[in-house]
């Protein structure tokens, strides 16, 4: 939970640090004396005289002032007293070490009533954990951290929150010349939660990206005070989200939800924060190291340079189905570099510049200066460094140095690039870094922090980011399932293009509907969610002996049948299905329908409210929506239609949130002049219907 009136900062930057408890906290305090923390340290002890020099204090109560934060290292029942005298000496915050809280509910009973108590004991007293390692400030050397780490300090870097703290101590470990300015971890987030971190991080201008490994978002109204504030001070946030392999709602009986289940909505979710997704720790790692140094990119196209043939290939392939580009080459880059390389050097981006030049630094600065000239938003520099141990390295620098003098001359955007993350030396990442230059190892790695910088530049701005979103409370019970024909009836008063079904429960009744709907016709199955899977769908029925017949064997399987008019010039068939989340958040998803759809997979998702916008932006991604437009020059859906009618529904759906669980309409059908709803499932309340 979330108390949006918590301060932080003299927690996250203070000036005094209290340390209470035994080897844990002593720790604490080893770990402030190795980074030169200039503020004062407290430690609190009833029988030592003093921890690494730092006389002890034997209670709160005998500190000189209220400190600005503390660590709390003694077990779960002495915390919950440490942590309500320094509220009521008003400390500035408080990390709490022990574990035996809400986490471990499952195996113990008190560990939930000991939580609350440690909230009433809290109070206003902003505390990080419980069952968590707690802070490191790199910046100013200010650590509530029990354990070793592999950081420095930095005047600038990226701050790193995770729910782990075995995960952040790895990440302290990189040796990738990344430079972290701050590593929270969370712990239950009993008063403080991830998104409140990140926003009081974003205080301290010296952080340059934030990078979140989360299991799950909780508190979203906090996510969205972050999204804005970090698009305000022009800061990307990377996030690695756990449980990515989570199954889809058994509870649902429609489509939706199993062509796209509870971890599409988060990519949603993060889609619409204006943030960027990635799926490994080294990926997360490199692109705040690309976001420290240039920022969110405004652009998705690379360059890049190699001596190797095989290099530019591996390059050029890597991309795969990544939205990167390689700008085509000018004709003065092209006449520059001619002049550079010699005749015997195809030239093109990738560009394999060969060995003709190496060791050049002269022949090799005009060649880097000449690939600089491209609208690339990162030029690479592919090169994988020897051993240190049985090599010699000075030609590689010659290259390094050259890269360098071309991006003093140009001003753009260039990094190097390792194949392989141990042919990256540590110290030539550190040394790059200090020329605010990024050293990149592994190039699905660079290519991941590219698409992840760009994704964020890309959505810088829009209205999406900032428009708060559709959340509702848990549906009250019972919920009911409305098939075909009361759904449909619903849709048709929500004013959906619905096709007209008549129920009907003799042959009779069927000659009946059938004057109605006229030839041809479909005859289905009443009551059932998947009627083709028991083949109880028969479309274009052309005579009343065809009628009959079909009649005879539906009958069989049901008391009722549907009759309805049968549609034969669909431009395509789309899965159009709303699904409330476990969050409350509804998430609207688009695809290609009719029989096929959970084979073709061919989706698009997005969070309620949806803008006109967003949605064209969306289809657009989508395989079918070639054949939407008019495929091999064949007529085209009415595509304002087709937005209008999903718009449409999701109005309705933001009307109806307090009672609806899911909506799926499967098809659609797409026509050249019009849209139509020819089959729907509904799970709600059943107050929908009153």
């Amino acid at each position: 939970m979330t108390d949006n009136a918590l301060d932080l900062s003299r927690l996250l930057r203070p000036g005094s640090i209290a340390v209470v408890g035994g080897s844990w906290a002593r720790n604490v305090v080893k770990q402030c004396v190795r980074m030169r923390f200039e503020g004062k340290i407290w430690p609190i002890h009833p029988t030592l005289d003093e921890v690494h020099g730092y006389p002890c204090f034997r209670s709160i109560d005998d500190l000189p002032a209220p400190p600005d934060a503390t660590f709390i290292g003694v077990n779960r029942y002495l915390t919950i007293d440490v942590v309500k005298a320094l509220a009521d000496q008003g400390a500035g915050g408080a990390v709490c070490f022990a574990s035996g809280f809400s986490e471990a509910a499952a195996e113990d009973e008190e560990g939930v009533e000991l939580q609350k108590q440690l909230l009433k004991a809290a109070n206003g007293l902003p505390i990080v954990g419980p069952n968590c390692y707690g802070l490191i400030n790199y910046l100013d050397g200010a650590l509530l951290w029990p354990d070793q780490h592999g950081g420095r300090r930095v005047e600038s870097g990226v701050a790193i929150i995770t729910q782990s703290s075995n995960i952040a101590i790895n990440m302290t470990m990189q040796r990738r010349g990344l430079p972290i300015a701050y590593v929270m971890t969370a712990g239950n987030q009993a008063k403080v939660g991830l998104a409140e971190m990140a926003v009081a991080l974003l205080d301290d201008k010296r952080v340059t990206a934030i990078g979140l490994h989360i299991e799950g978002f909780g508190d979203i109204e906090g996510m969205q005070r972050l999204s804005e504030k970090a698009a305000a001070r022009g800061v990307g946030v990377i996030v690695l989200k756990a449980g990515k392999t989570e199954h889809s709602q058994s509870a649902m009986v429609s489509h939706t939800n199993s062509l796209s289940g509870t971890d599409v909505a988060a990519s949603a979710l993060i889609e619409r924060l204006g943030f960027a997704r990635v799926d490994s720790i080294p990926s997360f790692l490199e692109a705040l190291k690309l976001l420290h140094c240039y920022g969110p990119l405004q652009q998705n196209t690379i360059a890049s340079m190699s001596c190797s043939g095989g290099e530019a290939s591996l390059m050029a392939d890597s991309i795969g189905d990544r939205p990167l580009q390689y700008p085509v080459l000018s004709m003065p880059q092209q006449s520059a570099l001619r002049s550079a390389l010699g005749p015997m050097v195809a030239l093109a981006n990738p560009l394999d510049y060969h060995t003709y030049i190496w060791n050049d630094n002269d022949a090799m600065t005009a060649t880097f200066s000449a690939m600089l000239q491209t609208p690339a938003a990162v030029t690479f520099l592919v090169i994988d460094f020897p051993r240190s141990d049985i090599c010699e390295d000075e030609s590689w620098w010659v290259a390094v140095d050259a890269l360098l003098t071309a991006r003093e001359t140009t001003g753009a955007a260039v990094a190097v690039l390792a194949t392989l993350p141990e042919n990256l030396p540590e110290s030539l990442a550190d040394y790059l870094m200090q020329k605010n230059v990024p050293a990149f190892g592994g190039v699905e790695e660079a290519l991941d922090a590219v698409v992840a910088a760009s994704v964020i530049g890309s959505r810088a701005g829009r209205c999406e980011s900032t428009q708060p979103l559709l959340q509702s409370p848990a549906l009250p019970e019972p919920t009911v399932v409305f098939a075909e024909y009361d759904a449909k009836l619903l849709l048709k008063d929500a004013d959906l293009p619905v096709a007209t079904a008549v129920k009907v429960a003799s042959f009779d009744q069927a000659v009946s509907a059938s004057c109605s709907t006229g030839y041809p016709l479909v005859i289905k199955v009443s009551g059932v969610a998947h009627k083709t899977e028991q083949n109880g769908v028969v479309l274009n029925v052309q005579t009343q002996s065809a009628l009959r017949e079909h009649c005879k064997r539906l009958f069989d399987s049901s008391d009722e049948l549907l009759i309805e008019p049968y549609f034969h010039s669909a431009v395509a068939e789309l899965l159009i299905g709303i699904v409330r989340e476990p969050d409350g958040l509804f998430k609207l998803t688009v695809g290609a329908g009719g029989v096929l759809t959970e084979l073709l997979r061919d989706t698009v998702s997005m969070l309620l409210p949806v803008s006109d916008e967003m949605l064209e932006q969306k289809l657009a991604e989508l395989r079918v929506f070639d054949v939407l437009g008019g495929y091999r020059g064949q007529a085209g859906a009415d595509m304002q239609s087709v937005t209008g009618t999903i718009l449409q529904l999701c109005r309705w759906v933001e009307s109806n949130h307090d009672s609806i669980a899911e909506v799926e309409i499967n098809p659609l059908l797409c026509m050249t002049d019009k849209t139509m709803v020819v089959d729907a499932l509904i799970t709600a309340s059943e107050s929908l219907l009153k």
